[in-house]
């Protein structure tokens, strides 16, 4: 069963690089609908199952845009175990001035997620965001009947939760870098049993966005 994953549209928050976690929900840019049109068109023959998607509005809005580009309607489930990782007094908050605060923890949230602790800025153990967007990727992927299945999520909780998914230990997922807005990741859950680990066949393809695509983001 082929599982497609997509990182929300950018936002002014993205665009301001201010920190955009589980509570923080700022507006997509206005070419942002444009890059989610052209994510929709490449996608617009994949007969999707079901297109899963965390319940913020950036990445509500990604989902909706991309299903009406598809030849065949396609029921949106919305849940909250997709949404970002939480990031407690960080929420709005510019990345740069925060990177001079807390040096140590925003390196390791980047590069070492196995030694990240967010207690000080009272936000949430990457393990915590790993369970829960696992519990509703496999249980999915349990109660479909053939997918495939698109899942829209958030650039720092789904760059770490795929790689979850691929089987590799905390000290690695960050190992391919982050999630481009509007990318596309492939993930296989191979028959019959369709259990962990997931096998990577995309990742990351931004090609269809043409070349003016973001590089680099972290949130």
């Amino acid at each position: 069963m082929d599982l497609y994953f997509t990182r929300h549209g950018k936002t002014e928050w993205n665009n301001e690089r201010r920190f955009q976690g589980m509570m923080g929900d700022s507006p997509l840019l206005p070419h942002s609908y444009e890059e989610i049109r052209l994510l929709g068109q490449h996608l617009q023959k994949v007969p999707f199952e079901k297109i899963y998607t965390s319940s913020a509005l950036r990445a509500q809005k990604t989902a909706m845009g991309i299903a009406e580009q598809l030849d065949q309607k396609v029921e949106i489930v919305v849940s909250d175990g997709l949404k970002e990782l939480g990031l407690g007094d960080l929420e709005g908050q510019f990345i740069d001035e925060m990177y001079e605060r807390y040096p140590e923890e925003l390196k390791n949230l980047r590069h070492h997620l196995d030694k990240y602790d967010p207690s000080i800025f009272h936000g949430e153990p990457i393990q915590d965001a790993l369970a829960r967007i696992e519990k509703v990727v496999t249980e999915a992927v349990a109660a479909a009947e053939k997918g495939p299945l698109l899942f829209v999520g958030h650039g720092a909780s789904l760059t770490a939760a795929i790689q979850w998914l691929l089987g590799k230990d905390l000290a690695d997922l960050r190992e391919m870098g982050g999630l481009v807005n509007n990318s596309l990741t492939l993930l296989e859950a191979e028959e019959p049993q369709r259990k962990l680990p997931y096998r990577l066949k995309i990742w990351n393809d931004t090609g269809f966005l043409g070349s003016d695509a973001e590089v680099d983001a972290l949130l």
